[in-house]
């Protein structure tokens, strides 16, 4: 593989640290991003894939994947015919399926690869990648993972790797929805959160998750590391999942409306563990 001619679309709140981290190891990227001015490289996006055999995909959602590739338009064929496309974001299973064929028809490559992780891996090259496709088409381009990822994961055929990405966000989203819930309840009990977060990492909860969320819940830190709005989109896809598998899973559905709440609260683009405000915001039952 030429690794002079990677491009990389999409350099949001982590595609920005992992096309960073590719530079970093050498690795010569053409940058691109859909809103200019963000360390893009490139004029348009017909450009990027003029010049370059492999793209990564690190967007925003479906339509965004899509628009970036022209699917659906008359240059949908000459862009991609050639290339290896490479999928990091989160997308639908079905849609990713489909896109497959499309690009398989169109005479291109295509490789997904989600990854598990918000900002803070993404700046340290610990992401974990789920991988699926062909397995010879997956091995071209395995070695660009290595500086942004920590673990690579084969899953099998594409949308392995998707559904592997939604069931892992199915225990994240419980797991910091419940921290959230937590320290909620310790603080309306006069703890000292502080100690409630050197307990809990002290003991067989201790994780890297917690590590991250729990110091931005004491301190009422919401910069975003994972928005709002983009863990509601997840759990929309996984509630979307389960319903096709005929699954009910009671905590995402709980969750689903939860993060929706912290949402309408105006708080999407604040970190997924502002739903404490959300939470803070309801009335309390004697009032």
């Amino acid at each position: 593989m030429d690794l002079e001619r990677v491009g990389f679309a999409g350099l949001g709140s982590m595609g920005e640290p992992m096309a960073r981290n590719l530079v970093r190891a050498g690795i010569p990227v053409l940058r691109w991003n859909r809103t200019p001015g963000k360390g893009d490289q490139v004029a348009d996006v017909a450009d990027l894939f003029a010049r370059c055999d492999v793209v990564i995909l690190m967007l925003k959602d479906a339509d965004a994947v899509d628009a970036v590739l022209g699917r659906g338009g008359p240059e949908f064929a000459g862009r991609v015919a050639g290339r290896t496309i490479v999928h990091m974001g989160t997308t639908a299973p079905g849609h990713s399926r489909a896109l497959e064929a499309d690009l398989v028809a169109a005479g291109a490559k295509y490789v997904e690869a989600p990854v598990s992780g918000s900002r803070v891996p993404a700046e340290a090259g610990e992401l974990v990648a789920m991988l699926a496709g062909d397995p010879a088409v997956v091995e071209e381009v395995r070695e660009l993972f290595g500086p942004m990822c920590r673990e690579t994961v084969y899953c099998g055929p594409v949308p392995n790797g998707l559904l592997m990405k939604l069931a892992v966000n199915v225990h994240l989203t419980a797991v910091v929805t419940s921290l959230a819930e937590t320290v909620h309840f310790a603080r309306a009990h006069g703890l000292d959160l502080g100690l409630l977060a050197d307990v809990l990492g002290a003991g067989q909860l201790a994780s890297p998750i917690l590590r991250v969320k729990a110091p931005k819940l004491v301190e009422e830190d919401f910069a975003p590391q994972a928005s709002i709005a983009n863990v509601l989109a997840n759990v929309e896809l996984i509630a979307a999942a389960a319903g096709e598998a005929g699954l009910e899973l009671p905590l995402i559905s709980a969750s689903r409306a939860l993060y929706a709440e912290t949402a309408r609260l105006g708080l999407g683009e604040e970190d997924m563990v502002a739903v404490i405000r959300a939470l803070d915001s309801r009335p309390h039952p004697e009032d």
